[in-house]
């Protein structure tokens, strides 16, 4: 074989590899998978002694993504450089054109003071990642100084660096596509959590947990309480650091006066990214020795940390943390991570109002409720409220008032609707109702004015009400009903009695003079009023709960009149408490058999 043919032999098996590197780019799946073919099977296809490829990140910086006959120095002196820097990689990417340099001494002559840039007599060949609109990076090869290349093998190279920075262009477009799905997912889930309850710590602890590890390594949330930084929540790709999290948390809290990090986000309610940990940052935030070395031994790598703010009061911050996983948080990650902090800021916010206003609408209840229950001769009284399963107060309301004359008024109402407002509107209509009884407590009187006052104020809320006036001297009962259920009368032996139903509509409905009924109260005889919520269910007629009532209600024969109302209660109200109830018992103590005086006998 001649030696021509023999150097064509030799460009015919570089050509070839070189296409079959290139046809690997174009199946590459990842950034990562693009680098190992470049630095290694490239390299290996024209026998390159040395392999590099270096990316552009961001608008200054390039980074080594790959290197293939290097040392761990040359690592560490090009794992990121400035753009600006005399280099071949960033004289290429700054021009996008190839660069060939023959010999050391033409090496140096064009970069006397890049770092390691002296190794012997050697080729460089320094190709430009070209794409429609910039230049990516370059790929870096070095030769032994006899290399050369034939116009034909240029040509590959050139079609290999451009085939790579289709494949990287690619990949970034799947990857930022996927990225953006991954995103729009997480918002989604994040805002169903944040939706989903009112019991804001437990919903920003799940929230925390979805973003490791599709966004961080770490997830901290802190909250603002009386000028210190809470940790709320704390999620880690693993389990058993997040207790170490909160140890450290304890052990070196936030400094307040840092010009970085939690403290500085709160105070200014800027978001803030550090993209790149460094060590002189571990060296320049750690307080001691062991500080210093537990934050080594977390190899930090990136950090994200937004503030949560809602109608102008920041109320803590979120900190995503990059650290095992190696990724770098961009200007969209900080984006993404404002858009959850906006979120859960208003959900803390809504939470912390919702207890406000449950707070005050808890209150008026209190203040609605009696704080007792008057002592009455020759009766026995008892009253019981059950709050339902609910965040907010409901509309149910009741009374018992003893008067001079020996007489008992006795009422039940129910406001619909629930929280503030309707507490509100129970606490009018409880004084009205006690007002009107001082100068008449008849119960027709009383629901006439009722209604007079609803029409003539406007009170949009729908009330019933049930009001009995109890008259031991005369043995009877005036009743006066307003849409509410009618009261059940137990008598003194055990018979039960219905108490004719309502013959009006609620208040202020309907118009007209009210009507009362007029019912014996024996001796014995207890009668019962309550709200709906004691014999409604969803699931069923409302004659069905009228009749487990009736057969509950023989307990209030128990000596121990509360002690009966709660066991009636029991065996009649619904168990999932989806409504109030209000109940309000009076017994008329038995009669004592007279006995017979032997003298007269």
């Amino acid at each position: 074989m001649t030696q021509e043919s023999g150097t064509q032999t030799r460009l015919d098996h570089r050509l070839t590899g070189l296409a079959r590197v290139t046809a690997e780019l174009t199946r590459a799946e990842s950034a990562e998978g693009v680098t190992s073919i470049v630095v290694e099977h490239s390299s290996e296809a024209v026998g390159a002694t040395m392999a590099s490829l270096s990316l552009r990140d961001g608008p200054d910086v390039i980074r080594l993504a790959g290197l293939r006959g290097g040392s761990d120095e040359d690592v560490e002196a090009y794992a990121t450089f400035p753009l600006s820097m005399p280099s071949p990689a960033a004289d290429v990417i700054r021009s996008g054109r190839r660069l060939l340099l023959a010999g050391r001494s033409a090496i140096l002559d064009a970069y006397p003071d890049t770092p390691r840039i002296d190794r012997g007599d050697r080729l460089l060949l320094v190709l430009p990642l070209n794409t429609a609109t910039e230049t990516l990076g370059a790929i870096g090869l070095s030769f032994p100084a006899r290399r050369s290349f034939e116009p034909s093998e240029l040509d590959c190279l050139d079609i290999l660096a451009d085939t790579c920075a289709q494949a990287l262009q690619r990949v970034q477009a799947e990857q930022e596509s996927a990225d953006r799905q991954a995103k729009l997912t997480f918002l989604a889930e994040a805002s169903a959590e944040l939706a989903s309850s009112l019991d804001y710590e437990a919903t920003l602890a799940r929230v925390a947990q979805l973003a490791v590890p599709t966004f961080a390594d770490w997830c901290a949330i802190d909250l603002l309480k009386d000028n210190r930084l809470r940790r709320l929540a704390v999620a880690h790709v693993d389990p058993a650091k997040v207790a170490f999290a909160h140890e450290l948390a304890e052990r070196y809290p936030s400094d307040p006066e840092s010009t970085s990090g939690a403290w500085q986000v709160i105070r200014t309610g800027r978001s803030e990214l550090i993209a790149d940990i460094t060590d002189d940052m571990l060296v320049a935030g750690s307080r001691d020795e062991e500080q210093l070395r537990i934050a080594r031994e977390l190899a930090l790598h990136s950090v994200v940390t937004v503030p949560l703010i809602a109608r102008g009061r920041t109320l803590g911050v979120i900190t995503w943390v990059s650290a095992e996983s190696k990724r770098r948080y961009t200007r969209r990650d900080l984006e993404f991570a404002e858009d959850l902090g906006r979120r859960a800021a208003v959900s803390i916010d809504n939470s912390e109002l919702h207890s406000e206003t449950l707070a005050v609408a808890v209150r008026l209840q209190h203040a609605v409720l009696p704080a007792g229950l008057p002592t009455i001769a020759g009766c026995d009284v008892a009253a019981r409220y059950l709050p339902s399963g609910r965040t907010e107060v409901g509309g149910d309301f009741y009374d018992v008032i003893a008067l001079p004359d020996g007489r008992v008024a006795l009422f039940v109402g129910d406001v619909m609707g629930r929280g503030v407002a309707a507490a509100a509107s129970m606490a009018q209509m409880r004084a009205s109702v006690r007002a009107y009884i001082a100068t008449d407590p008849s119960p027709e009187v009383v629901l006439t004015k009722l209604d007079r006052m609803l029409t003539s104020y406007g009170d949009d809320h729908f009330v019933t009400l049930a009001y009995l006036l109890a008259d031991p001297a005369r043995n009877e009962l005036l009743i006066a009903n307003a849409g509410h259920p009618a009261p059940i009368l137990l008598r003194a032996d055990s018979s039960v009695e219905q108490v004719p139903s309502a013959n009006g509509g609620p208040l202020a409905i309907g118009g007209g003079q009210r009507h009362q009924h007029t019912v014996r109260f024996d001796a014995g005889d207890t009668v019962l009023l309550f709200t709906d919520g004691l014999i409604e269910r969803r699931t069923e007629d409302i004659d069905t709960g009228r009749a487990r009532l009736s057969a509950a209600v023989g307990a209030l024969a128990d000596p121990d009149l509360d002690q009966g109302l709660g066991s009636t209660i029991a065996g009649a109200a619904d168990e999932s408490h989806d409504d109030d109830v209000a109940a309000v018992a009076l017994r008329r103590h038995p009669a004592v058999p007279r006995v017979p005086d032997p003298q007269t006998a």
